[in-house]
């Protein structure tokens, strides 16, 4: 463990597109805990003026912007997913800023137990910040689903995306815990319980 954070426990929560790790993060939240969002944060990030936008815009045109000039993640999501080079360079101008700011606010937290929601752990190589990883799963065709209604895009697209993530199986392979989130909701808290009731032992 971080001396930085050797008095904390960071708790990382990933999984595949669609496998519902927010929906198991914001089960385990809890008054004593910090929820890290790494999705609501790179949004933050993504806001007009700031240096990373000004870099996007940069990068990828006013294409991806709205009529009100702030960024339209839809659009830059689509720019960005055409081809894996314009989704490498989307990711070098946005993980670095996102990976110091995650660190900054780990380092700065006063709660004992913070909780990192990201799906890019491991790819954007947060691995070694976290203490213990739970890995969310469920089966691809409800992955899917879950994303087309959430995203509003079609199979195909959804698809692009995600061969772009690392499998669930390699992910699995670096878990500490795993939560599957296939079956009935109620099924998942019980697993998001035991999960929680391991950590405080």
């Amino acid at each position: 463990m971080n001396k930085q954070k050797k008095n904390k426990l960071v708790l990382g929560i990933t999984g595949c597109m669609g496998s519902g790790k927010s929906t198991v993060a914001g089960m385990l939240k809890t008054k004593d805990c910090q929820l890290i969002d790494a999705d609501k944060l790179a949004h933050e990030l993504l806001g007009a003026g700031s240096v990373v936008y000004k870099r996007v815009v940069s990068s990828f045109g006013e294409g991806v912007l709205k009529d009100d000039k702030t960024i339209d993640r839809f659009k830059l999501a689509k720019a960005a997913f055409a081809d894996k080079a314009a989704l490498n360079r989307l990711n070098g101008i946005v993980h670095k800023a996102l990976i110091a700011e995650i660190k900054q606010r780990v380092k700065n937290s006063g709660k004992k137990l913070v909780i990192l929601d990201a799906a890019l752990i491991i790819e954007a190589g947060l691995r070694k910040m976290v203490d213990k990883l739970v890995v969310v799963t469920a089966g691809r065709k409800e992955r899917v689903e879950r994303s087309r209604k959430r995203l509003g895009l079609s199979k195909n697209e959804i698809s692009r995306r995600m061969k772009y993530q690392i499998s669930q199986n390699a992910k699995l392979r670096l878990a500490d815990f795993i939560i599957d989130n296939s079956g009935e909701i109620s099924k998942t808290r019980k697993q998001v319980f035991e999960i929680r009731r391991s950590l405080v032992r």
